[in-house]
């Protein structure tokens, strides 16, 4: 069977122009001189730096030298003005002449194959395909749009159709691209280093959408390596792990909800999340399937966002998408990236915006991915002790190289334009601020001032923080980090790490402590609930109830409650009236906006069973949705609970000592001064008549949520009239385990 060319193989989304060859061959050209023996070895080696030096047309003195590296073809001409010219074969797939002509001509090759001869263009004719800004850009580390000059980009270069590769390996001895149009030998394909830049490029015409393809690498220990596409926008369907060439032809509807993202500060607007893990939501579902089922039900229940888990390409679905290798890829089990662009798409028409996780402090070791990428640390640091990750078993990122932070501030940015991503949720900030995180004495070594900051890491957060900023109106960025660093939430033009928001991991312990006592306990810690107000005002925080929380032992939220089923369930009800109350923004995962009993599983995703009307307990979680349905419309139509979050002067405790009692109260205050009075009580006894000192300034007070009604699963320890204070006291019936809100009547 004839071989094909492998630049034209019509698998790999490749155009293709083949024919037959007739008649006589054509008159062979003058020998070419030879090459440099050594250049001539490195050149088959693929550790050249400059192939198109050797190969292509060149002027000389006797005529124009032209030069194709071809393996197993049985002969390569050249073709000029419909004149066909034989080369001579130089051995080893090289093929050679010299036509008499003074000046570059436009040519093509005809590569025969046996029997089968195709007419292509030769690649080693083409000037390079990336401009000299960008080249000084990715040297500075400043190119923000890294993505339009690193990666494979389909396009039109003087005057043909084709893809530009383009990946920096700066220490690469050489670089070829191989793919499924070249049977994934990349012997034909070396790609030119420019200059200082670090940066090798080769523009293949007529390869175009689709084809699969990574880079082989020549490392300077002599060892080659097959590598993806750091830059890949398009992966294979794991557990592949071939890089795609992709086109960009989504049509976004969504200008509407882009155009007023940006009227209010998030910290001054509703924001409550439902965070989801796409994989295992509905699982099956695709981006588009998904596109028709989750606006919808996230609509329903009223949340103003949603979260996801991690979407950029990785290899272990077990990581939950923690463990990223495609960095630009958002992962295809799911479909294309213009799938997931649908489904971001249908979010924002339903008036839903989307957060994203996103992982900029480690990735993990696999050979083929961004480990030692060109035979050295490249995107990780050089020190083994700063390499690793200790908790992880992957590699940190070397924050202090402009390369790998320009690669990552500009990934930021890229979810942000090209996806229209509303905001990222950035994981393990802590691991990346601290030095000795997780490490021994003599596994780190104190900074230039002699503490333990990664100042690195500040710096690249700050800049990654302003530019995101900058560049996108209306996002937001949240830091989940679990320590006292200070101001996080700070701008950073006043030295702050300039995120818009901070997951408040210390709220989220002590008032889970605090819930899992028995009620009879409780007043032991009292402090628990409160502490969280001491410094409530020093960061701008999210209230999160996340995975991390309902999976590994830790149970479901509803199991974590003590008491029984009814008790358990009610616990559940009062805390959520207590978290969508208390200052802060709100974060619920999956599942337990409905009471499901199990840790969540990425395998089979949330209990929907519980959920449907034949299920004999079904009332039960459907009335705890009910509840979230309701606190999120209550909370959208009361800006006292959102309007004033990082403002003190919002808050004021009614009852914050009375831990026999298991009582918290507290006024929230909108803008106008308008109250919103929340009472929690953590007991199981009904306490009639409890007075709490709330001012003369409101004549009556009207219950507008309880956590306690017969429609939530409650008992019904209800007050429907209203509520007037006698000498600035008020006369409550409290019902048990529940939390109860009263606005202005």
């Amino acid at each position: 069977m004839a071989l094909r060319d492998p630049l034209l193989d019509e698998t790999a989304g490749v155009a293709s122009r083949s024919r037959r060859s007739r008649g006589r061959s054509p008159a062979p050209a003058p020998s070419a001189a030879p090459l440099d023996a050594a250049e001539r070895g490195r050149l088959l080696a693929g550790s050249h730096h400059d192939p198109h030096a050797l190969l292509g047309a060149h002027p000389g003195p006797d005529g124009v030298t032209f030069r194709a590296l071809r393996p197993f073809a049985s002969g390569v001409s050249v073709v000029v003005g419909g004149r066909v010219t034989a080369l001579r074969s130089e051995g080893d797939g090289l093929f050679s002449g010299v036509l008499a002509r003074k000046t570059l001509p436009a040519y093509t090759l005809r590569v025969a194959y046996g029997d089968d001869t195709r007419e292509v263009d030769d690649p080693y004719r083409f000037v390079p395909a990336l401009g000299e800004l960008d080249l000084h850009l990715i040297h500075e580390g400043r190119h923000e749009q890294l993505w339009q000059a690193l990666g494979a980009r389909v396009m039109e270069h003087q005057g043909t159709a084709g893809t530009r590769f383009t990946v920096w390996a700066p220490n690469a001895e050489g670089v070829r691209v191989a793919g499924e149009f070249n049977h994934w030998d990349g012997t034909a394909f070396p790609m030119r280093s420019l200059g200082a830049s670090g940066v090798w490029e080769l523009f293949l015409p007529e390869v175009g959408e689709g084809a699969r393809y990574k880079f082989e690498i020549a490392t300077r220990h002599g060892t080659r390596l097959l590598k993806i596409d750091p830059m890949a926008r398009r992966t294979e369907t794991p557990p592949a792990t071939s890089s795609v060439v992709t086109v960009d032809r989504y049509e976004w509807g969504d200008q509407e909800w882009l155009a007023r993202r940006a009227e209010t500060p998030v910290h001054r607007a509703p924001f409550s999340v439902y965070e989801v893990h796409l994989p295992s939501w509905r699982p099956g579902l695709t981006y588009r399937d998904l596109a028709e089922q989750l606006p919808a039900y996230v609509k329903d229940l009223g949340f103003t966002h949603v979260e996801l888990m991690p979407v950029a390409e990785h290899p272990f679905g077990g990581s939950w998408g923690y463990q990223v290798t495609g960095f630009y890829a958002p992962t295809a089990r799911l479909g294309s990236p213009d799938d997931f662009k649908h489904l971001i798409d249908a979010l924002h028409r339903a008036g839903i915006g989307v957060i994203m996780d996103w992982v900029p402090a480690h990735f993990p070791k696999d050979d083929w991915a961004l480990a030692r990428y060109d035979g050295f640390p490249l995107y990780e640091p050089g020190d083994e002790r700063r390499a690793e990750h200790p908790d992880w078993g992957t590699y940190e990122f070397d924050l202090g190289r402009t390369e790998v932070r320009n690669f990552l501030v500009a990934n930021a940015v890229y979810w942000c334009e090209e996806f229209h991503i509303d905001g990222l949720r950035v994981d393990a900030v802590a691991s990346m601020l601290y030095l000795d995180y997780s490490r021994e004495d003599g596994q780190w070594e104190c900074n230039a001032h002699g503490g333990r900051a990664d100042l690195a890491a500040v710096a690249f957060l700050q800049e990654m923080n302003a530019t995101l900023y900058r560049r996108v109106p209306g996002v937001v960025t949240i830091a989940e980090e679990s320590t006292d660093w200070g101001g996080v939430t700070r701008p950073t033009d006043s030295g702050g790490l300039g995120f818009g928001l901070k997951w408040n991991m210390g709220w989220m312990h002590d008032s889970l402590v605090y819930m899992s006592k028995d009620p009879v306990h409780r007043k032991y810690h009292h402090n628990e609930m409160t502490f969280s107000m001491v410094y409530a005002y020093s960061e701008n925080y999210v209230l999160p109830i996340s995975h991390d929380e309902v999976v590994h032992g830790k149970q479901a939220l509803v199991s974590k409650m003590p008491g029984d089923w009814w008790q358990r369930r009610a616990n559940h009800r009062a805390y959520l009236g207590f978290m969508w109350a208390h200052p802060g923004k709100q974060l619920l995962f999956m599942g337990q906006e409905f009471a499901q009993g199990g840790e969540w599983s990425a395998e089979h995703g949330p209990e929907w069973w519980l959920t449907d009307p034949s299920y004999e307990a079904e009332p039960d979680h459907r009335g705890v949705r009910d509840l979230v349905r309701d606190l999120n419309d209550r909370y959208h139509r009361t800006p006292a609970l959102w309007q004033r979050d990082t403002d003190p002067g919002g808050f004021r405790w009614v009852a914050v000592d009375a831990g026999d009692d298991n009582v918290l109260a507290f006024l929230r205050f909108d803008d106008e001064g308008v109250p919103l009075l929340s009472v929690s009580h953590f007991s199981p006894a009904v306490r009639h008549d409890y007075r709490l000192d709330v001012g003369e300034d409101v004549p009556a007070w009207q219950e507008v949520l309880n956590t306690d009604a017969p429609a939530y699963g409650g008992g019904g320890v209800v007050s429907p009239d209203p509520v007037k204070p006698e000498e600035g006291r008020l006369r409550l019936t409290l019902p048990p385990l529940a939390t109860v809100w009263l606005r202005p009547a």
